[in-house]
């Protein structure tokens, strides 16, 4: 994985996800300028997978500023490129109850092309989060305590 440009922290936080998918995403004229910007935007966006196709909704790019009038809707559906067998993988696990399609991160490969990753994700309820909320301050208090600072070598006796 190359540079990550956003990753969509609301996703992490709110549902489990488990099967991950790298995928390319069709744009057009200035996109991928906004892109390379930092111009983008996850708020409220999914995928929803057709048959033969999967789109992500709501996916906020905006419009390239030295562009000219030909600039596209900034939250207009966008084609992710994924082979057929995906595809088919996809549908089936969406088909599956309580199961949604959520993009998690837009990175540039190794080659420079924009890449979406997208997840298959299951809801959290509201005592997962809250296990989620207290494992994570655990963590950071253990952390915190076994860190040694410089020029502190523990209590004096």
């Amino acid at each position: 994985m190359g540079q990550v440009i956003v990753t969509n922290k609301k996703a992490y936080r709110d549902y489990f996800l488990t099967d991950r998918w790298e995928c390319g995403i069709e744009l057009k004229g200035g996109e991928v300028k906004s892109i390379r910007e930092g111009y983008v935007n996850f708020k409220d966006s999914f995928a929803r997978a057709c048959k033969t196709e999967v789109y992500v909704y709501n996916l906020y790019i905006e419009s390239y500023r030295q562009a000219s009038y030909l600039n596209e809707d900034p939250q207009r559906p966008r084609r992710l490129l994924l082979h057929k067998e995906e595809i088919k993988k996809i549908v089936g696990h969406v088909a599956q109850r309580g199961f949604l399609l959520v993009p998690t991160k837009i990175y540039f490969s190794n080659r420079g092309l924009v890449k979406v990753e997208i997840a298959i994700a299951k809801g959290k309820k509201l005592y997962d989060k809250r296990e989620a909320i207290k494992r994570r301050d655990i963590e950071r208090d253990v952390s915190r305590r076994i860190k040694v600072r410089p020029g502190r070598h523990g209590p004096k006796s």
